[in-house]
């Protein structure tokens, strides 16, 4: 294989620190619809816990939280003189000397080998390609299983392609839930890979998986394929169609591919009760154009609608503010605000922020910059939007 390299703007999410399960090339679109570059398509299975293994990995993260907090401390000769809470210190040189934690040893436990996590690079291998279709269909089933294609360590404006831990935590969400969801219209904005569609798909009963671009919305699209028999048997199902944050209207345009029929938007206006998003507040402007298209949709919704966000605080140096500052974050913040104080004389929004104390489903690290919003809409009644 070639030599795999980074970018200078490549970003890389930590759920993809581990080898998947196979891979293949698939070309990338470039800005008019024609064929760009070659990327690495990699496949990976996200396994939901069973009651035993959530109930054990709680215990385990119960102890090594007690574990961080009191360590014994040992001389240079070994010799134990007590226990003392972990601290940062300074080196001889004036440096932080961070007490690390031993890092465990995943690979006995685990299906996928590690590796050095940068996957971008155009390949004529044609070798290569039946090696890695060969082994793609010799593991063409499983159960309790959920099976996704996606990228890695993609330039910012493919990161849709990538699987991020917001994914998860909304999905456990809405695992947690079950009775919440049932017999639901959900639309998810934002939806990447469609992991999280995939998961709500189990439990609700029309799921509008959406998102912009042609080359994401046909990885989406075979995700929900690769998936259809556990859908299928949830009774579910789940459309995928473009939803361009920055225009005012959905595609209705016969030409399009993932365009939306009279029938769907009439579906949405009068059954879609929920939206959801996971991990889509990384850009002052999207996160603008995602409030607005939360609002337009609510606006035309026959029936009150609950918004569920999740998303990672990512905590950044900056030399404007020369600290560490959080500017996505603080900037979703202040477009939470903007929407609770709004007055338009049709809905009306609650904002809170949800405990993160459910169930954890799936198999990642739930850091504590890991958040779960909460919008309600309530329609404002006709004598009270006329005055």
């Amino acid at each position: 294989m070639d030599q795999i390299t980074f970018d200078y703007n490549t970003v890389l999410s930590d759920v993809h620190m581990l080898l998947p399960n196979s891979r293949h090339l698939m070309t990338r679109l470039n800005s008019v619809g024609q064929p760009g570059r070659f990327i690495y398509i990699f496949t990976s299975k996200f396994e939901i816990l069973s009651d035993t293994e959530r109930h054990d990995q709680k215990d385990s993260l119960t102890k090594e939280n007690s574990d961080t907090e009191t360590q014994v401390v040992k001389q240079k000769d070994g010799e134990e003189v007590g226990e003392s809470t972990v601290e940062s210190g300074l080196d001889e040189d004036g440096d932080f000397d961070i007490t690390r934690r031993p890092r465990k040893n995943t690979t006995g436990d685990c299906h996928r080998d590690i590796i050095c996590p940068v996957i971008l690079k155009q390949s004529n291998t044609s070798t290569l390609l039946q090696e890695l279709d060969a082994e793609d269909e010799a593991d063409d089933s499983f159960d309790g299983v959920i099976r996704i294609e996606h990228t890695m360590a993609t330039p910012l404006e493919d990161v849709g392609k990538q699987v991020w831990r917001g994914a998860f935590l909304l999905a456990d969400f809405l695992l947690s839930k079950p009775l919440m969801f049932k017999a639901a219209t959900v639309i998810e904005l934002g939806a990447g890979t469609g992991l999280t569609s995939i998961i709500m798909a189990t439990i609700a009963k029309r799921v509008y998986c959406t998102d912009v671009g042609e080359d994401l919305l046909s990885m989406c699209k075979k995700n929900i394929t690769l998936n259809e028999d556990m859908i299928e048997r949830a009774g579910g199902e789940v459309r995928v169609k473009q939803l361009d944050w920055l225009k005012s209207d959905l595609c209705t345009d016969s030409d399009v591919e993932f365009r939306w029929t009279e029938e769907e938007v009439a579906d949405i206006h009068d059954n879609a009760s929920f939206i959801i998003a996971a991990d889509v507040c990384y850009d002052d402007d999207l996160t603008d154009a995602l409030f607005r298209t939360i609002y337009r949709l609510c606006s035309n919704f026959v029936h009150a609608c609950t918004i569920f966000i999740s998303l990672e605080k990512r905590l950044n140096f900056t030399i404007r503010e020369m600290d560490v500052s959080c500017e996505a974050y603080n900037h979703f913040r202040h477009c939470l605000s903007q929407l609770e104080d709004l007055v338009d004389g049709q809905c009306s929004y609650t904002v809170e922020q949800l405990p993160c104390t459910f169930p954890q489903f799936l198999r990642y690290e739930r850091i504590e910059q890991l958040e779960l919003w909460k919008v309600t809409t309530k329609r404002v009644p006709a004598d009270q939007a006329k005055s």
